[in-house]
């Protein structure tokens, strides 16, 4: 008889976590060219990660989870984007909408939200806009709401069991946290998502018409709209980014990885080079060497930022003004760092392997353009300026979703 023994420390729980996203990882790869080139919505995938127990391991281990925190949930996003970038950006940003009742909703709220997590192993989708909540509206109806608008990007939307919303309320922004496991009236989901990039996140369109909202489901109690938020609110764009950091850096390492293993099955040394094997090949291992070393120096930077957000994090509610932005320009530095040299690695990996790795059964030209589709939702130019504005003047990033 078999007998299964459950980790029992944290560092046995993150080890195993991480050997399992590992593993998820490897089995996504082999397919990831195919499946980029269907373009069907990722359900699939999502049972995939469910099953393999991924969704709930920041939940408490009472409750069911791994008690993974959030800086350790975003190394697994960095994992499964080794294998597949589109389900990395699901993941990722799965992570990031579970701990929005841990900032805005009330103890109660966050609490129960944790418990279903864990017992249910949902997955959550998102109906959101940094730019303010403005496409949806939410207006009073009775002892509940009315939720009308749209939204032309929403990832994992049609797949979510729970959907993290926001919204203007009476002109202010607001934290919806909705259970669409059946679906919800008035809720359309217009299935358009078809960019070059991130094809398999299910990023596609909803329409919202006159959908009933219950009181409970608005996060936070009345009044929603005192329009002021804490400094440990505001983590929530740091949140986000750290998520976008990790999906650049595992992406670039995983085509560094489907790089290395095809240079030394198929590539050639040029003429010149006076050798016999790509292996060998003096521009090939300076290329290598470079690109290598570029994509671990950002990783690390990308570390840094996250043991610095989980630091913010752990504070709670009393974080000051100056820790939320320390916390939040090490993130940024990370996301500037990250996003130059992952566009930089997916491009320039072709040189090593040659022009017959540019064939399309292949599809490594896929990691490029999950990147450079996701990176510019999000301009890099504006952390660099955030960044450096800090470093020059000590003024700290005003807030939004987006900083």
């Amino acid at each position: 008889m078999t007998v299964t023994i459950e980790p029992t420390t944290a560092d046995d729980r993150l080890a195993d976590v991480l050997a399992t996203a590992d593993r998820v990882a490897d089995e996504l790869r082999q397919s990831a060219a195919a499946r980029d080139r269907a373009n069907a919505t990722p359900r699939a995938e999502i049972e995939l990660l469910r099953a393999n127990d991924l969704l709930q391991v920041q939940e408490p281990v009472e409750y069911g989870g791994a008690g993974l925190d959030y800086a350790q949930a975003a190394q697994v996003t960095r994992r499964i984007a080794r294998g597949d970038t589109s389900i990395a950006h699901l993941i990722g940003y799965h992570f990031a909408q579970t701990r929005v009742a841990t900032l805005f909703g009330t103890p109660e709220q966050a609490d129960a939200q944790s418990r279903r997590n864990a017992a249910e192993k949902l997955f959550w989708g998102g109906i959101q806009n940094p730019r303010g909540s403005t496409g949806l509206v939410l207006t009073r109806d009775g002892d509940g709401f009315r939720l009308n608008g749209s939204r032309t990007f929403a990832s994992g939307a049609s797949t979510g069991d729970q959907l993290s919303v926001t919204a203007l309320l009476d002109g202010v922004q607001v934290f919806l946290s909705l259970d669409a496991r059946g679906g919800r009236q008035g809720f359309t989901f217009l299935d358009d998502w078809d960019n070059i990039g991130q094809r398999l996140s299910d990023s596609g369109g909803v329409r919202i018409v006159d959908a009933r909202i219950e009181h409970h489901e608005v996060l936070g109690q009345e009044p929603f709209t005192d329009g002021v938020l804490s400094p440990f609110q505001t983590l929530v764009t740091p949140h986000w980014q750290l998520a976008f950091v990790n999906l650049y850096i595992g992406t670039a390492e995983g085509a560094i990885t489907e790089a290395l293993e095809w240079t030394r099955q198929y590539a050639s040394p040029w003429e010149s080079s006076g050798v016999e094997s790509a292996t060998d090949d003096p521009y090939i291992l300076q290329t290598i060497g470079e690109l290598v070393s570029s994509v671990r120096a950002a990783a690390l930077l990308t570390d840094r930022g996250g043991d610095a957000l989980q630091q913010a994090i752990n504070i709670g509610p009393a974080l000051t003004e100056e820790q939320r932005a320390e916390a939040a320009i090490a993130v940024y530095e990370a996301k500037y760092l990250a996003t130059e040299v992952s566009l930089r690695t997916a491009s320039k990996l072709f040189e090593i392997q040659g022009a017959r790795a540019t064939t399309s059964a292949y599809g490594f030209d896929r990691h490029w353009r999950n990147l450079r589709t996701h990176t510019v939702h999000d301009p890099v130019a504006y952390k660099a300026r955030e960044v450096g504005d800090w470093a020059l003047n000590h003024r700290r990033p005003e807030f939004s979703l987006y900083r």
